[in-house]
This record gives C-alpha cells, sequence and structure tokens, in this order.
C-alpha cells in the first residue's frame, strides 16, 4: 500500500509541474505535447491517436469534448 501511495505521490508531482494557468478565467490545463513526454509516447503521431481515442470516449459517454480539449498552439522562443 505504501508503494502505491508514495507513486501516486510522484505522478501527482510530475503533472504538477507541467500544468499551466489561465489566470483571468482561472483554469489550470495541460499541453498534449508535455503530457506525452510525462505519459512516456517517444512519437507525436501515437499519442494523437490516444487523445482521439479519449475524445470518442468523451463523446459516447455523452461528455461535451469541447469542454475538456481545446485545439491550441504553443509559442516557441525564436531559435529554438
Amino acid at each position: 500500500m505504501e508503494f502505491e501511495k508514495s507513486k501516486l505521490i510522484e505522478l501527482k508531482e510530475k503533472f504538477d509541474s507541467i500544468i499551466n494557468t489561465e489566470e483571468k478565467e482561472n483554469i489550470e490545463f495541460w499541453y498534449a505535447r508535455d503530457l506525452q513526454i510525462q505519459l512516456g509516447y517517444k512519437r507525436w503521431e501515437n499519442f494523437f491517436e490516444t487523445i482521439k481515442k479519449a475524445m470518442q470516449s468523451c463523446e459516447n459517454a455523452g461528455i461535451e469534448v469541447d469542454n475538456h480539449f481545446r485545439e491550441a498552439t504553443k509559442m516557441v522562443k525564436i531559435g529554438s
């Protein structure tokens, strides 16, 4: 039981370290490319398939997909 608790704490810390916040709306969110790394996906194409399945699961359950998934782009530093 102690192993499970410590593993959960470790995972929470990993996800908390990549969280983003929209201050004006007080919304917390993650970028898919950041999640991809934390979840161990090497290739974007493979992770994108997982995202599409998650979106389909929401739709099948009657959950509004747009409330949980947004298409967004992340700005990169010039010269990166």
